[in-house]
C-alpha cells in the first residue's frame, strides 16, 4: 500500500501537544479559498514552477513531451497548462535554475514510519507523537489508518487533522486509532461554508457529535479571515460548541495570513483572496477573547 505524502514536519510545535511529526497527505474534498497549501487539493503528484526562481530558459519546454510549458518569445512570460502533465519528471530534471519541483511523494506506511520513529524519545519528554494532517488526511483512509495502527502498535500518540466532512463509519473507526482529533471550523453559515469552502457545515456539526458521543478528545481550530467569518454570530457559534461538547480540550483561533498565496501561482490558480487584509496582532488577540 502507497499513499501521496507532500511533507513530513519534524519538530512540530502547533499541531497537537508536545514535539509532534507532522504527516501531510495530499488530497481534499474542500477548496477553502484561504488554503495555505493549495497543492494540497489534489491526491496526485504534481508540478510546482516557482516564477521567482523561473529564467525563462526554455530548457523545461523543450524536454516536456506533454507540452506543459511555453516561453513567450517576445515577453519572456513562462506559460504552463498543468492539466496536459503526466508527472514524467523530464522538466524538473531539466531545470537548472531549480525552479520545478514535484509535489508530492508516492510512500509505504512503513516508509513514513522510518521517519516518524527518529524522533521517538522526543515524543515520550514532551508528550508529543504524530499528527497526520493534509489537505484532508481522511481522504487517503486506508493509508491513514495502516499508518495510525502501526503508530498504536509503538505506543506513539496520534493525532489527525480533519474538516469534518466524512462519513460517520470512516469517523467511527479511527476513533479506535486517533487519541487526539484537531478539528476545523470554519463558518458557522451552512451556505457561506458552502461558498467559501465548496461544501456545507452539517457534516462538520455531525462530526463534532459523534466525537462527543464517543468521548474523544477534541481541539477545535477555528481559521479567523477577515471579511468572511470575523462576525458576533461566528464566534457565539464557537463558544457555544465549547459549551455543548465537554470533550473538547479547548479551541484555537488560527487567524488569516497569506503566506500560501504564491503557491497559487506556482501551481496555475488563482488566489481569490488577495484583497483580504492579514490581521494584526492585536486584532487576532483580540478574536481569542471573543470565543473564550
Amino acid at each position: 500500500m502507497q499513499g501521496t505524502v507532500f511533507n513530513i514536519q519534524r519538530f512540530s510545535l502547533h499541531d497537537g501537544p508536545g514535539i509532534r511529526t507532522t504527516v501531510f497527505l495530499k488530497g481534499c474534498n474542500l477548496s477553502c479559498a484561504w488554503c495555505h497549501n493549495p497543492e494540497s487539493f489534489s491526491c496526485e503528484p504534481q508540478l510546482e514552477v516557482d516564477t521567482v526562481k523561473c529564467t525563462s530558459c526554455g530548457a523545461c519546454a523543450a524536454v516536456c513531451p506533454a507540452h506543459v510549458h511555453e516561453i513567450d518569445s517576445e515577453t519572456g512570460e513562462h506559460r504552463f497548462s498543468f492539466e496536459k502533465c503526466t508527472s514524467c519528471g523530464a522538466c524538473v530534471k531539466a531545470c537548472p535554475a531549480n525552479a520545478i519541483q514535484t509535489i508530492g511523494e508516492k510512500k509505504t506506511p512503513e516508509e513514513v514510519m522510518e521517519v516518524v520513529r527518529k524522533d521517538l524519545p522526543y515524543y515520550g519528554r514532551s508528550g508529543g507523537g504524530i499528527t497526520v494532517s493534509g489537505g484532508e488526511a481522511t481522504m487517503q483512509f486506508d493509508f491513514l489508518c495502516e499508518l495510525l495502527t502501526l503508530c498504536k502498535q509503538e505506543g506513539i500518540h496520534t493525532c489527525v487533522e480533519t474538516n469534518g466532512v466524512l462519513s460517520k463509519e470512516r469517523l467511527t473507526a479511527l476513533c479506535e486509532l486517533v487519541d487526539l482529533f484537531l478539528v476545523d471550523f470554519k463558518h458557522y453559515d451552512t451556505k457561506q461554508h458552502q461558498h467559501y469552502t465548496g461544501a456545507p457545515n452539517e457534516p462538520v456539526y455531525e462530526s463534532l457529535s459523534l466525537l462527543r458521543e464517543k468521548q474523544k478528545p477534541v481541539l477545535l481550530r477555528c481559521p479567523i479571515i477577515p471579511g468572511v467569518n470575523d462576525c458576533d454570530a461566528h464566534f457565539a457559534a464557537i463558544r457555544e460548541i465549547k459549551q455543548t461538547h465537554p470533550n473538547l480540550i479547548g479551541a484555537e483561533v488560527m487567524p488569516y495570513h497569506d503566506i500560501g498565496a504564491v503557491k497559487w501561482k506556482n501551481i496555475g490558480k488563482s488566489y481569490l483572496m488577495r484583497d483580504v487584509v492579514v490581521p494584526t496582532k492585536v486584532q487576532a488577540d483580540a478574536w481569542r477573547k471573543e470565543i473564550e
